[in-house]
């Protein structure tokens, strides 16, 4: 018998015009951890969607075998049945349903058509131990932190009886402590046997958690080796990139000029709770042309003091904000556009992208006035703007009518990053401007950052990785429970005194200016 629970044979995937998988070989071990790494459209989740039953046998060429038996998925059902169960980036349970209705919904325990509750809440708890969470089962999941919706994910995954289970980019939204947590439960379930796909943008964690590492690139099969100590991050993205990147962060001495946003006495408060302040009298600066880096832990404030200064979602606020020296009123989005002022939502799909408009209309959505008349939009400079935007910032597309939906992430971000910049922004707020892309698509954005500063821009980056915080910034605010708690220059700053004072020691800058 082979020693491989799950053989991948010579898979091709092929979409109107794009070959997605070029003849892949994919192989697994019983209770091993393997990580699938590559660049955004690499073709690591359509693979992955091909074993799990999500591209049905017959719209692809190839083989699946698990345990010795070829198999011939035709939904979800036939390869959970087999024992495949995927855990996707974007989480899919249902937030005012409880953890056990969450876990056995559309699989419930049934006699006659009535669902045995009391069989499902033992079960329920039974999976909640194995994965290390102590909340009763009637909790509801709108009262979890992020970190722990992901492991009820794990524990619905293990009520099926997977033994192979496919985490796609599982820590992309958690924080370093949820990261870790969730590794090492990784760690457990490959102790029980069970084989894990891991697919991650983030090389420090494959490094920490995979026994083996196989590469994608451009719908191919590049390699695939052992994790051991010979492997190094740089032997990793060489593979994904195809060239060695020398440097991750291309850093650029920048001269910063006049102020050109400020902020003063800045108290927002929760629209649920409406005594409770989310923000709490920040005052800061930011000037043209640099990078001002906004670091904290999850939780600290930073995207909802930046949706309130962009006018997002109608937050009761107070305060003052002047752009070029003047003070500006802004309630709404749209004002905050005419001002120069862009906010690039940390998720691009909910509130950064139409999923269902083409690469063209995303980019001229806000824009809208530059190309209209009382006729209408001037198509040929909605076409000819595109065009521009999509040859400027190398997405990769074979049209700019194709629907946003279909890109990778980071084609998703680069389209994101097109529409502000039709719209000629002077201060740009980059909420997690990297979340979910490869290396080789970082390092692209971070060059046309580089760019926009030389421009005038001056830009404001939210990132929860501390190596891109310290990596890219000229100065970084840290933020501890709505409060900025420190300013430091990159020159100083450490992820040590991040870190101190993101956890609230030290003294309170918030009324600094």
């Amino acid at each position: 018998m082979s020693e491989y629970i799950l053989e991948m044979e010579n898979i091709v995937k092929e979409f109107p015009g794009v070959r997605a998988l070029d003849h892949v070989n994919f192989k697994v071990k019983k209770g091993e951890v393997h990580a699938l790494v590559g660049e955004n459209g690499a073709g690591k989740s359509t693979l992955m969607k091909i074993l799990s039953g999500v591209y049905p046998h017959g719209s692809y060429k190839g083989k699946i075998i698990i345990r010795g038996e070829e198999q011939k998925f035709l939904n979800t059902k036939d390869s959970e049945a087999a024992g495949v169960g995927i855990i996707y980036q974007e989480l899919t349970l249902v937030k005012q349903m409880n953890i056990c209705e969450n876990i056995y919904l559309g699989n419930e325990f049934e006699k006659y058509g009535i669902i045995d509750w009391n069989k499902a809440m033992a079960e329920t708890k039974r999976l909640l131990h194995e994965v290390g969470l102590t909340e009763s089962p009637d909790t509801k999941i709108v009262n979890l932190g992020i970190g722990k919706q992901q492991l009820v994910e794990i524990a619905k995954a293990l009520s099926k009886n997977v033994s192979i289970l496919i985490l796609d980019e599982p820590t992309a939204a958690l924080n370093e402590d949820d990261s870790e947590n969730l590794l090492n439960i990784i760690r457990k379930l490959k102790q029980e046997g069970i084989s894990c796909i891991y697919i991650s943008h983030k090389l420090k964690e494959v490094k920490a958690v995979a026994d083996t590492i196989t590469i994608l690139r451009d719908g191919k099969t590049i390699e695939t080796f052992p994790n051991d100590e010979h492997v190094n991050q740089d032997r990793i993205i060489t593979g994904m990139v195809g060239r060695a990147i020398t440097q991750l962060f291309p850093r650029k001495e920048h001269t910063p000029g006049e102020v050109v946003l400020e902020v003063k006495d800045w108290t927002v408060y929760n629209p649920e709770v409406p005594d409770k302040k989310i923000i709490d009298g920040v005052s800061f600066q930011a000037r043209k042309g640099e990078i001002l880096g906004i670091a904290g832990l999850m939780g600290a404030g930073r995207t909802e003091l930046m949706m309130s200064l962009f006018g997002a979602y109608g937050f009761n606020k107070s305060g003052y904000i002047h752009i070029d020296g003047k003070e500006v009123e802004i309630k709404e989005p749209r004002d905050a556009i005419e001002k120069g002022l862009c906010y690039l939502s940390e998720d691009r799909k909910k509130t950064g992208l139409v999923l269902m408009m083409d690469i063209k209309e995303n980019i001229t959505l806000p824009s809208l006035k530059k190309i209209a008349s009382l006729r209408g939009i001037n198509e040929n400079e909605e076409i000819k703007i595109a065009n521009r935007y999509v040859e400027a910032l190398k997405i990769k597309t074979p049209s700019i009518e194709q629907k946003t939906r279909n890109l990778s992430g980071g084609n998703q971000q680069k389209v994101v990053i097109a529409k502000w910049l039709m719209a000629a922004p002077k201060i740009l707020i980059l909420d997690e401007p990297t979340r979910g892309i490869d290396v080789g698509a970082k390092y692209e954005i971070y060059n046309i950052m580089n760019d926009l500063v030389e421009q005038g821009v001056s830009i404001i980056m939210i990132s929860s990785e501390l190596p891109e915080v310290l990596g890219m910034s000229d100065r970084i605010l840290v933020m501890h429970e709505g409060k900025i708690t420190a300013e430091l220059d990159w020159k100083e700053a450490d992820q040590e005194k991040i870190m101190y004072y993101a956890t609230g020691s030290g003294e309170d800058f918030s009324t600094m200016y």
